[in-house]
Order: structure tokens, then C-alpha cells, then sequence
């Protein structure tokens, strides 16, 4: 009989499975067909797609072939191994992580978060590393990643300052995540080294890693910058989903009619400010912690949980719109560097590191790095202002 009803659940999770799926797609177009009218709705939700790709996607991936093509240089003609040698002896106090982890924060910050998984394949560079410590590495390398892409973007946008203090923000929220994260895994996992290796002290992990190509200066020159322009592209690319369906669905919940006047028009941006409300229900709380100026400044953390590119594609509309100001834009960098999508990465990473049981340890003690950046980054534009 136990048998019986155990194979009888099993048969109706997929129908169970489809009927909450239904329930959500008809809630989110009945609620936006009812406000915005069945026509408008979808000339809007088409217009802002399109809008996206043009003016953002495109610029996204302008910066992204460019600090694609940077980093690659950097690793080629060993500015990555200087920088790794300079700033190794932070990662002790800062982190508790060996000093070749900075390698993970360089790398990542170069590019995207999975870029720590390459590191983590290396027998050398684990070898480093207490038991404990490798599932850090996803909140680690997560804290840092798209970095340079991040900062870039802002400071195109004419705010150098407040990019910087958002990358301290970021900083200061990577080292609660990865605390937090280690403080939990010491709980679950022994302490001992991954794999002991002889004569490891003699071994120049920066050199194991970072393989120069051979030629001359000029032909290691072209071949890194295009190399690293080519990921910029695949950077660029891989956006495009994220930033054309998270975003499409944030702007149509975040902003109204083009014209209150007038009513919808069924043009892109259009919206039934259903974010703004939960803002403003959340301002209490939002206003002393981050310094939202508006309600609506709440959808550039929500979307930069699943695609920091996507969040990225919010922030002009915002600017034109006079929604955000320095402060947001130094907690839009910390929070963007720090959470970095890391909703659609997680998973993956940790399942690749083979710590697929801690992902909600993971993942919590990433939501609050990436509260504590943001925060952090506002306070410090705060006490700067009082000076």
C-alpha cells in the first residue's frame, strides 16, 4: 500500500510541476494584460527587448571586448603574477585563505565567477587549501566577478568615485561571505590540507598556472588581445538572455506609463510599477540601510541576484529618469560586483568544486555579503560627505 501511493506522488509531480508554471505565466500576463491592455503589453514587452539589445547589450559588450582584452594581457606579460605577489600577504588577515587565492580574485575580477573553477582543477593550486577552504573559493571568486566590466561601465558613466568606493563595498562584503562560509564548512569538513604535496613550499604556483605563450613580444601582444577580445564577445553574448528577459520583465514591473495623461501607448519602458510599491513598503528598512533616493532604485539589487549584466542595463534608464544618484550608483557597484548573478552560478560552481550539499550554506552567506557591501558602500559615501 506504502508502495503504491509513494509511486502515485512521483507520477503527479510533473502535472503539479505544470500547473504552478501555468498559475505564474497567467498571473504575471493576466496582471499586466489587465493594467496595460493585451495589446500594449505585448508592444512593450517586445519594444524594451529590442531597446535592450540595441543601446546596452551592445555597449556591454563594447567594455567587455575591451577588459577582456585587457585582462588577457595582464596575465600574458605577468601583471597578474605581480599583482598576485603584492597583494597575497592580504589574504590571510582579510580572508583566512591561503595567499594564492588572490590568483581567484584576480581572475574572476578579469572576467566572470566561474573563472575560479579553471584554479580549482589544479592539484597545485588546492594543495594550498585546507579541506574547509575550497568551497569558499565559489564565494570568493563569485564576490569578484565581471569586476572590471562593472567598474568600467560606471565609470563610463562619469562616476570614477563612486565605482571606486563601490569596489571597497564589494571588498568589504567578499570577506563577511567568505568568513561566514568558512565558519560554516569548518562545522561539516575536516581542517586537514586537501592533498599534501612534497618540496611544496618550492613551488611557484604563479608559474604552474600562467603559462606564457613563446614568440616575440609582438606576436604575444596580438595574439593575447585578440584571444582576449574574443571572450569579451562570448562575454557579451552570453548576457544577451539575461539581459533581454530579466530585465524586460524588472523594467515592465518597475516603471509606468510614458504619459499618465494619456495612459499606455505600448511603448518600450513602459511598466505597472509593481516594484516601486514594494519599495516604497520596504523603504523603512531600504532608505537607512542603502539611501535609495526612490522605491525604484530596489530592482537593480533584485535583478543583479540573477544577471549583474542585466542589472547593468537598468542603470542609464534610471540615470535619464533622475531615479538614482552617486550613492546608488557606489551601492549599485558593490552589490552588483559582490552578488554578480550568483544566483545562476552557484549551483553550477559549487557542483563543480564537488560540494553540491553546501549550496544553501553558500548562498546565505553570500546574500549577506552582498547586503553588507552595499551597505557598506553607503556609509562610506556618507562619512565622506561629511567630510
Amino acid at each position: 500500500m506504502h508502495k503504491m501511493t509513494t509511486g502515485s506522488t512521483r507520477k503527479t509531480i510533473p502535472y503539479l510541476d505544470t500547473i504552478i508554471f501555468l498559475a505564474i505565466i497567467s498571473l504575471f500576463f493576466g496582471y499586466l494584460g489587465a493594467n496595460m491592455g493585451i495589446s500594449n503589453m505585448f508592444s512593450t514587452i517586445m519594444s524594451t527587448a529590442y531597446e535592450l539589445l540595441i543601446d546596452t547589450v551592445f555597449y556591454i559588450m563594447a567594455i567587455a571586448v575591451l577588459t577582456g582584452a585587457f585582462g588577457k594581457l595582464a596575465t600574458e606579460f605577468g601583471l597578474v603574477k605581480l599583482l598576485n605577489k603584492i597583494f597575497s600577504p592580504l589574504m590571510k588577515p582579510l580572508f583566512n585563505m591561503p595567499g594564492v587565492a588572490f590568483l581567484g580574485v584576480i581572475t574572476t575580477y578579469l572576467s566572470d565567477n566561474p573563472a575560479i573553477i579553471s584554479l580549482s582543477k589544479d592539484d597545485d593550486f588546492l594543495s594550498y587549501f585546507k579541506k574547509h577552504q575550497i568551497p569558499c573559493l565559489c564565494n570568493l571568486g563569485t564576490a569578484f566577478g565581471m569586476g572590471l566590466i562593472v567598474t568600467t561601465f560606471m565609470t563610463g558613466l562619469g562616476f570614477f568615485k563612486e565605482a571606486l568606493i563601490g569596489n571597497i563595498g564589494a571588498i568589504i562584503g567578499s570577506v563577511v561571505s567568505v568568513r561566514i562560509m568558512a565558519y560554516r564548512t569548518k562545522k561539516v569538513l575536516p581542517e586537514e590540507p586537501e592533498k599534501k604535496m612534497k618540496n611544496k613550499r618550492d613551488i611557484d604556483i604563479e608559474d604552474n598556472i600562467i603559462e606564457h605563450a613563446q614568440g616575440s613580444f609582438f606576436e604575444r601582444f596580438l595574439t593575447a588581445f585578440l584571444e582576449g577580445g574574443k571572450l569579451g564577445v562570448d562575454i557579451g553574448l552570453s548576457i544577451i538572455p539575461g539581459v533581454l528577459v530579466i530585465c524586460t520583465v524588472i523594467m515592465v514591473l518597475t516603471f509606468g506609463p510614458a504619459d499618465p495623461s494619456i495612459g499606455y501607448q505600448g511603448k518600450a519602458f513602459e511598466g505597472v510599477r509593481l516594484l516601486p510599491r514594494i519599495g516604497e513598503f520596504l523603504s523603512p528598512i531600504l532608505k537607512p540601510l542603502f539611501g535609495f533616493k526612490s522605491p525604484e532604485a530596489i530592482a537593480f539589487p533584485i535583478t543583479a541576484l540573477g544577471a549583474v549584466g542585466a542589472a547593468l542595463s537598468l542603470v542609464p534608464k534610471f540615470l535619464e529618469s533622475g531615479i538614482i544618484g552617486s550613492n546608488e550608483i557606489a551601492v549599485f557597484t558593490a552589490m552588483g560586483m559582490c552578488w554578480s548573478g550568483f544566483l545562476s552560478t552557484h549551483v553550477a560552481m559549487l557542483d563543480a568544486l564537488g560540494y553540491r550539499k553546501l549550496i544553501s550554506k553558500a548562498i546565505t552567506s553570500h546574500v549577506i555579503g552582498g547586503l553588507v557591501a552595499g551597505i557598506s558602500a553607503h556609509f562610506i559615501i556618507l562619512f565622506l560627505n561629511f567630510i
